[in-house]
């Protein structure tokens, strides 16, 4: 019985250090992506090009990683705007606008890169919950109350026009592992990607379930003379507007010297 007491602190001792070991077992796995740079300059002569990005997991299960059970989907999404889609119909043989939706807080770009095809990573009920690729991108009228079938219809049009213009992409296989940790994203930037703060995110899957997402921003700016011009019409718009009305009117009056007719 006098041993009794002795025993407490041991076995005090034994639950927490078995407690902080269930607990180092029971971490969860993290995501984290880094970029190179957080600014992209492009030029006027600009053809579009690959950006690629890094990351790593940590916490990873080295069994999910040999058995290959580890899937992410990297995005890059570009800043949100207000779209308008326009509908033209032929009356009396011209083509006019007769339909317009407006749409607000579209990603100006979508650029989304996989490890494998889709349907092998997870189920679309979990691409429709997270807001993942193309088809899975909320698109928001801006008259909510407006005509349900019009809607759809112009919402699939603007879907239409982003992927037609290589603005919406999807890269299957354009994330891979570089090590059982280590992966590496491709994602593409069109020649006419648009300027503004993009948002990098990445999302983690274990067997088809979602774990983890982690983001990063991204500045998609102009560069050389183009930037100049930018940004003197953004900041000094009123002198802007009346240097493009003078420069027309010479350019006007200039060809009229240059073609005049003797």
């Amino acid at each position: 019985m006098r041993a009794f007491p002795r025993l407490i602190p041991l076995v005090l001792l034994l639950a927490l250090t078995g407690r902080a070991v269930a607990q180092e077992e029971v971490q969860p796995e993290a995501i984290e992506i880094g970029l190179s740079t957080d600014s992209v300059a492009i030029t006027s002569d600009f053809a579009g090009t690959n950006l690629t990005i890094f990351g790593a997991l940590d916490n990873a299960d080295p069994l999910v990683s040999r058995q290959g059970r580890y899937d992410i989907v990297v995005v890059l999404e570009g800043p949100p705007r207000t779209e308008v889609v326009r509908k033209k119909t032929r009356v009396l043989g011209m083509w006019i606008n007769t339909e317009s939706v407006v749409f607000r807080d579209v990603p100006a770009s979508y650029s989304v890169a996989l490890t494998r095809q889709p349907q092998d990573i997870t189920d679309p009920a979990s691409y429709d919950r997270l807001a993942l690729r193309i088809e899975n991108i909320h698109l928001r009228p801006l008259d909510a109350d407006g005509n349900p079938r019009t809607i759809e219809e112009f919402t699939a049009a603007l879907r239409q026009l982003k992927q037609s213009a290589d603005l919406y992409v999807e890269n299957v296989g354009g994330v891979q592992f570089l090590s059982r940790s280590l992966f590496r994203a491709t994602l593409y930037l069109a020649p006419h990607v648009p300027v503004g703060t993009h948002k990098a995110r990445a999302f983690l899957f274990r067997n088809g379930t979602f774990l983890r997402e982690t983001s990063a921003p991204l500045v998609i700016r102009k560069a050389g003379l183009e930037q100049t011009i930018f940004q003197f019409a953004h900041q000094q718009s009123l002198l802007y507007g009346l240097f493009a009305v003078l420069l027309a009117m010479l350019t006007g009056w200039l060809g009229r010297i240059i073609f005049r007719r003797d």
